[in-house]
């Protein structure tokens, strides 16, 4: 069951959760990961936050990437950038976002909301598949 009446979207042998995370892979990422602007793409990123060796909780992220062009925590060109697209954000979501950015130093998560993508110019190709 879908969290909010959000509906999966399949796209490029990706599943997405929502079609907004469908549009910002599509108009936000892909073109920079064609560009060579970002690299090692990941989709739904497991962060496990333990402290003193017990599992406090899991963060599951929407993409994770290889940000070259970006300056990282310690000053250095490139880093990893972690981002989610949020549209309503919990107490819960609030929380983990706190302890990942704590506990997984230089993990920063960027929200991305999708009011970005409700123009009509973000149509999805007509071999995206939603279910």
């Amino acid at each position: 069951m879908q969290k909010y009446k959000a509906k999966k979207v399949e796209l490029d042998g990706y599943t997405f959760d929502s079609m907004a995370e469908a549009k910002h892979y599509w108009f936000g990422i892909k073109p920079r990961l064609e560009a060579g602007e970002i690299k090692d793409l990941r989709l739904q990123p497991a962060f496990r936050c333990e402290i003193n060796g017990k599992l406090i909780c899991k963060y599951l992220a929407d993409f994770q990437y290889m940000d070259i062009k970006e300056i990282g925590p310690q000053g250095q060109l490139g880093c990893t950038v972690v981002e989610d697209v949020k549209g309503f954000k919990t107490p819960v979501y609030r929380l983990k976002k706190k302890l990942v950015e704590a506990i997984h130093l230089g993990t920063k998560i960027i929200e991305v909301s999708p009011s970005l993508y409700q123009s009509k110019k973000y149509n999805l190709p007509s071999h995206a598949i939603v279910t």
